[in-house]
Protein backbone atom coordinates (compact mmCIF):
# COMPACT_ATOMS: atom_id res chain seq x y z
CA UNK A 1 0.00 0.00 0.00
CA UNK A 2 1.33 3.23 -1.43
CA UNK A 3 1.25 6.13 1.12
CA UNK A 4 -0.13 9.19 -1.38
CA UNK A 5 -2.09 11.32 1.07
CA UNK A 6 -2.19 13.40 4.15
CA UNK A 7 0.34 13.83 6.54
CA UNK A 8 0.65 15.24 10.17
CA UNK A 9 3.82 16.14 12.35
CA UNK A 10 4.16 16.12 16.54
CA UNK A 11 7.30 18.23 16.92
CA UNK A 12 7.00 17.24 20.82
CA UNK A 13 7.18 13.45 20.20
CA UNK A 14 8.98 14.34 16.81
CA UNK A 15 6.68 11.29 15.05
CA UNK A 16 5.24 11.49 11.42
CA UNK A 17 1.89 10.15 11.17
CA UNK A 18 0.25 8.90 7.61
CA UNK A 19 -1.77 5.85 6.16
CA UNK A 20 -1.13 3.78 3.55
CA UNK A 21 -2.84 2.46 0.55
CA UNK A 22 -5.08 0.02 -1.08
CA UNK A 23 -3.75 -3.62 -1.55
CA UNK A 24 -3.92 -4.42 -5.31
CA UNK A 25 -5.70 -5.69 -7.56
CA UNK A 26 -9.05 -4.81 -6.23
CA UNK A 27 -9.73 -8.78 -6.61
CA UNK A 28 -9.92 -10.03 -3.23
CA UNK A 29 -9.79 -13.66 -4.47
CA UNK A 30 -6.00 -13.26 -5.77
CA UNK A 31 -4.46 -11.74 -2.49
CA UNK A 32 -4.90 -13.94 0.23
CA UNK A 33 -4.54 -12.75 3.84
CA UNK A 34 -5.02 -9.48 5.42
CA UNK A 35 -2.03 -8.08 3.01
CA UNK A 36 0.00 -6.20 5.97
CA UNK A 37 0.83 -3.29 5.83
CA UNK A 38 -1.76 -1.75 3.96
CA UNK A 39 -5.06 0.19 4.71
CA UNK A 40 -2.79 1.05 8.05
CA UNK A 41 -2.21 4.08 10.19
CA UNK A 42 1.67 4.61 10.74
CA UNK A 43 3.31 6.63 13.71
CA UNK A 44 7.18 7.10 12.30
CA UNK A 45 9.85 8.50 14.43
CA UNK A 46 11.66 11.65 12.33
CA UNK A 47 14.77 10.91 13.42
CA UNK A 48 15.32 7.39 12.88
CA UNK A 49 12.35 6.45 10.36
CA UNK A 50 11.30 3.72 12.67
CA UNK A 51 7.87 2.70 12.71
CA UNK A 52 6.87 3.21 16.48
CA UNK A 53 3.10 1.67 15.49
CA UNK A 54 0.86 0.60 12.73
CA UNK A 55 -2.52 0.23 13.00
CA UNK A 56 -4.70 -1.85 9.79
CA UNK A 57 -7.89 -0.20 9.43
CA UNK A 58 -9.19 -2.83 6.73
CA UNK A 59 -7.19 -6.05 6.73
CA UNK A 60 -7.93 -7.56 3.67
CA UNK A 61 -9.82 -4.75 1.94
CA UNK A 62 -12.22 -5.71 -0.77
CA UNK A 63 -13.59 -2.47 -1.69
CA UNK A 64 -10.39 0.01 -2.42
CA UNK A 65 -10.95 2.11 0.63
CA UNK A 66 -7.13 3.51 0.33
CA UNK A 67 -6.62 4.73 4.21
CA UNK A 68 -4.54 8.11 3.32
CA UNK A 69 -7.07 10.46 4.26
CA UNK A 70 -6.49 13.53 6.66
CA UNK A 71 -4.74 12.56 9.92
CA UNK A 72 -6.06 15.17 12.84
CA UNK A 73 -4.05 15.81 15.99
CA UNK A 74 -5.45 16.92 19.38
CA UNK A 75 -5.43 16.81 22.63
CA UNK A 76 -8.42 15.50 25.09
CA UNK A 77 -9.09 13.79 28.00
CA UNK A 78 -9.35 9.81 27.92
CA UNK A 79 -9.80 8.22 31.15
CA UNK A 80 -9.84 11.04 32.86
CA UNK A 81 -6.10 11.76 31.63
CA UNK A 82 -5.14 14.62 29.02
CA UNK A 83 -4.60 12.67 25.78
CA UNK A 84 -2.31 13.02 22.56
CA UNK A 85 -4.94 11.54 19.79
CA UNK A 86 -4.94 10.87 16.14
CA UNK A 87 -8.27 11.37 14.53
CA UNK A 88 -8.82 9.57 11.13
CA UNK A 89 -12.07 9.53 9.44
CA UNK A 90 -11.15 6.89 6.70
CA UNK A 91 -13.08 6.63 3.15
CA UNK A 92 -14.11 2.74 4.57
CA UNK A 93 -16.84 4.72 6.41
CA UNK A 94 -15.39 4.46 9.84
CA UNK A 95 -13.67 7.38 12.30
CA UNK A 96 -10.50 6.10 14.07
CA UNK A 97 -8.65 7.49 17.52
CA UNK A 98 -5.35 6.82 18.55
CA UNK A 99 -3.38 7.42 20.88
CA UNK A 100 -0.90 8.95 18.80
CA UNK A 101 2.40 7.94 21.20
CA UNK A 102 1.83 4.52 20.75
CA UNK A 103 -0.98 4.19 18.17
CA UNK A 104 -3.68 1.66 20.73
CA UNK A 105 -7.24 2.13 19.35
CA UNK A 106 -8.92 4.32 21.61
CA UNK A 107 -11.97 4.44 19.46
CA UNK A 108 -14.05 3.51 16.21
CA UNK A 109 -17.39 4.42 14.91
CA UNK A 110 -19.47 4.84 11.77
CA UNK A 111 -19.42 8.00 10.18
CA UNK A 112 -23.68 7.27 9.17
CA UNK A 113 -25.63 4.55 10.45
CA UNK A 114 -25.90 3.60 6.49
CA UNK A 115 -22.50 2.17 6.52
CA UNK A 116 -22.98 -2.11 5.92
CA UNK A 117 -19.41 -3.86 4.70
CA UNK A 118 -18.76 -3.38 8.88
CA UNK A 119 -21.10 -4.11 11.79
CA UNK A 120 -18.87 -2.63 14.10
CA UNK A 121 -14.75 -2.65 15.88
CA UNK A 122 -14.07 -4.62 18.51
CA UNK A 123 -12.54 -2.02 20.34
CA UNK A 124 -10.42 -4.94 21.86
CA UNK A 125 -8.53 -6.55 19.39
CA UNK A 126 -9.10 -3.02 16.89
CA UNK A 127 -10.50 -5.84 14.41
CA UNK A 128 -13.53 -4.82 12.54
CA UNK A 129 -16.41 -7.12 12.27
CA UNK A 130 -17.44 -7.50 8.89
CA UNK A 131 -20.98 -8.49 7.43
CA UNK A 132 -20.19 -11.09 4.73
CA UNK A 133 -23.19 -10.28 2.52
CA UNK A 134 -20.89 -7.05 1.38
CA UNK A 135 -18.09 -8.74 0.84
CA UNK A 136 -16.70 -9.06 -2.76
CA UNK A 137 -15.33 -12.85 -3.18
CA UNK A 138 -16.02 -14.56 -6.39
CA UNK A 139 -19.18 -16.08 -7.74
CA UNK A 140 -20.86 -13.03 -5.11
CA UNK A 141 -22.49 -9.77 -6.60
CA UNK A 142 -22.54 -7.63 -3.30
CA UNK A 143 -25.38 -4.77 -4.31
CA UNK A 144 -25.84 -2.12 -1.33
CA UNK A 145 -22.30 -1.68 -0.43
CA UNK A 146 -22.12 1.43 1.59
CA UNK A 147 -20.15 3.10 1.66
CA UNK A 148 -19.29 3.17 -2.25
CA UNK A 149 -15.06 2.99 -2.94
CA UNK A 150 -15.18 6.92 -3.38
CA UNK A 151 -15.56 6.49 0.67
CA UNK A 152 -18.29 8.19 2.82
CA UNK A 153 -15.10 10.50 3.84
CA UNK A 154 -12.61 10.83 0.58
CA UNK A 155 -9.87 13.45 0.19
CA UNK A 156 -11.16 16.51 1.78
CA UNK A 157 -9.40 19.12 4.44
CA UNK A 158 -11.22 18.59 8.17
CA UNK A 159 -10.40 21.37 11.30
CA UNK A 160 -10.38 20.92 14.60
CA UNK A 161 -11.81 23.40 17.41
CA UNK A 162 -9.49 22.88 20.27
CA UNK A 163 -12.04 25.09 22.52
CA UNK A 164 -15.40 22.71 21.46
CA UNK A 165 -13.33 19.51 20.94
CA UNK A 166 -15.10 19.20 17.72
CA UNK A 167 -13.87 18.03 14.26
CA UNK A 168 -15.82 19.24 10.99
CA UNK A 169 -15.71 17.41 7.63
CA UNK A 170 -17.42 16.75 4.74
CA UNK A 171 -18.99 13.55 3.98
CA UNK A 172 -20.05 11.73 0.91
CA UNK A 173 -23.39 9.12 1.04
CA UNK A 174 -23.15 6.94 -2.19
CA UNK A 175 -23.17 3.24 -2.14
CA UNK A 176 -22.57 0.54 -4.77
CA UNK A 177 -22.61 -2.75 -6.39
CA UNK A 178 -19.57 -4.99 -6.85
CA UNK A 179 -19.21 -8.49 -8.66
CA UNK A 180 -15.63 -9.22 -9.18
CA UNK A 181 -14.22 -11.20 -11.72
CA UNK A 182 -10.72 -13.22 -12.51
CA UNK A 183 -7.93 -11.75 -14.57
CA UNK A 184 -6.12 -13.86 -17.10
Amino acid sequence: GTNWGWYAYDSDLEMLYYGSGNPAPWNETMRPGDNKWTMTIWGRDVNTGEAKFGYQKTPHDEWDYAGVNYMGLSEQVVNGKLTKLLTHPDRNGLVYTLNREDGTLVNAFKIDDTVNWVKKVDLRTGLPIRDPEYSTHMDHQATGICPSAMGYHNQGIESYDPDKKLFFMGTNHICMDWEPFMLP
